[in-house]
């Protein structure tokens, strides 16, 4: 077998679905797998699609994610340019041999023309007509056009495109690697355009062009280009490179989470999870798209989440490294149906990954998170925090949820719980406790042993007190051990914090 190439060839025309990286990711792993190569192809044909700032944030995702290419635009390679648009010169040459051995035909028609043929054509049995074999007889091509008309209409500059000619009556079948034989009848395709009139080539010509030129092995793609599967067959066989053409395997969708159509960015929206990879601003609207790495995840879990959505290894493993996915990873295991995200067990992912990490490389990822509240911190003292709190934290803006006191005196959203059960008894016990702080080691089991005294010297139990003192440091019913989280904010925020609330309770 020649060595594998892989390629992921993505339109610049907006944020990275994470149906997108998991198909990067499934090029990735397979060729990892086999000690091949993967390229990052730009397919900017359609240039009305552009969108500024696009082709960069593709990268900027996969760097992210840990899966470069070994060739691209920015990297280089032997295949180069790998911009499509920078290629354009490459294609006319095919198209025009296509319709030299007429497997395609130059169409002069214009936008009227084509409008009118739909409107002339439509039906409740067929409401959207087709250029194909039974219409391009009564359009305005070379097909039906005597020769030396449109010889004259190329001499003339006259707009065209280059259309090609899908055989009657004839079945066209491959093997897929997911979805085994698949055939396709073409009755049922239409004249797709190769060419357009502004000389760059369509995505069905290009791709093949490109898959050959660059000697792509194996091409993978999500399961809503199975329709151009027989338009791309038939290129490879008329222009000659049948036994070259990549094995090809289409990818199931990525579903909502009921399971019922393609997962969307309106899905995400309504349902309050992202579905980009990372943040994504449309430079003509100026819309914000939250990505996965932005709310918080991170690149390990967010790629053995893909990796699972519409594979396994046959186990009941879920959590797999790279290097791992690397080992195990297999096209064949690829399911042929649909995947249902789970944005909660997508969460779990992350967790996972999270309490898998060292207080020590979390400090790094925490901080900015804890640097948006404007809290300048030591490296030493998010540390301890972190620590403390890691194990409640899901995603990385969490660890602002569930430690905000440790840099900040709390808003206090539950005094209720004080006050509503406040008497004098209870005064009495946090002023003695407060005021036996100066002659206590400010340590956790100091401060316990402590307030253990005070209980007994106020005839209280521990549940009178220590929901009060929680709610004093914290602001909630929530957070760490409350003699941790006093040793941790020093002696004098302990005090000041909890006289505050003696004093508020009082009033009452």
């Amino acid at each position: 077998m020649s060595k594998v190439r892989v390629r992921f060839a993505p339109s610049p025309t907006g944020g990275l679905h994470l149906g997108g990286v998991r198909t990067v990711l499934y090029n990735y792993l397979f060729a990892r797998h086999h000690s091949g190569e993967f390229v990052l192809r730009i397919e900017d044909t359609d240039q009305s699609r552009y969108v500024e700032g696009a082709e960069e944030y593709i990268f900027d995702c996969l760097k992210w994610c840990g899966l470069e290419p070994d060739e691209s635009v920015q990297i280089g390679g032997p295949y180069a340019p790998y911009r499509q648009s920078e290629r354009k010169g490459l294609y006319f040459q095919y198209a025009k041999q296509l319709v030299d051995t007429g497997y395609a035909y130059y169409a002069f028609d214009t936008q009227a023309d084509l409008e009118d043929m739909r409107s002339r054509h439509k039906t409740d049995a067929n409401p959207t007509p087709q250029y194909d074999h039974k219409l391009r007889t009564q359009m305005r091509n070379s097909l039906t056009l005597p020769p030396n008309e449109v010889e004259q209409l190329l001499a003339n500059n006259t707009p065209y495109v280059i259309r090609i000619k899908i055989p009657e009556n004839t079945i066209v079948e491959f093997d897929d690697m997911i979805r085994g034989h698949v055939q396709f009848d073409t009755n049922l395709v239409d004249d797709k355009v190769l060419l357009k009139a502004d000389g760059m080539p369509t995505y069905h010509l290009a791709v093949v062009v490109d898959d050959y030129l660059m000697k792509i092995t194996h091409a993978f793609r999500g399961e809503e280009w199975l329709p151009s599967a027989p338009v791309h067959l038939l290129l490879w066989k008329y222009l000659g490179w049948y036994n070259d053409m990549p094995k090809w395997a289409h990818l199931p969708l990525i579903l909502k989470p009921d399971g019922h159509g393609k997962l969307s960015k309106r899905d995400g929206e309504r349902l309050g999870f992202p579905v980009f990879a990372m943040n994504w601003k449309d430079p003509k609207s100026g819309e914000l798209t939250q990505g996965f790495r932005e709310r918080g995840f991170l690149p390990e879990a967010f790629i053995n989440i893909l990796a699972l959505l519409g594979w396994n290894d046959g186990t009941e493993q879920e959590i797999f490294s790279l290097d791992e996915l690397i080992q195990k990873f297999s096209i064949e295991r690829v399911h042929k149906g649909g995947a249902k995200f789970d944005f909660e067990k997508a969460k779990w992912f992350n967790h996972q990954y999270l309490q898998r990490k060292t207080n020590e490389e979390l400090v790094g990822l925490v901080k900015p998170y804890i640097a948006e509240h404007s809290v300048s911190i030591d490296d030493s003292y998010l540390k301890k925090i972190i620590g403390l709190i890691k194990e409640r934290c899901t995603l990385l803006p969490d660890f602002w949820e569930q430690g905000h006191f440790f840099f900040k005196t709390p808003e206090i959203k539950e005094l209720s719980v004080i006050t509503d059960k406040w008497n004098e008894q209870k005064k009495a016990f946090f002023e003695g406790w407060v005021n036996s702080f100066n002659s206590i080691d400010w340590t956790h089991d100091a401060l316990e042993n402590s307030f253990n005294e005070q209980l007994t010297a106020h005839s209280l139990k521990k549940g009178d007190v220590l929901l009060p003192l929680r709610i004093m440091l914290v602001g909630g019913k929530y957070g760490p051990g409350v003699f941790a989280i006093a040793e941790m904010i020093g002696k004098e925020e302990t005090k000041k914090r909890i006289i505050n609330i003696i004093k508020r309770a009082s009033e009452y």
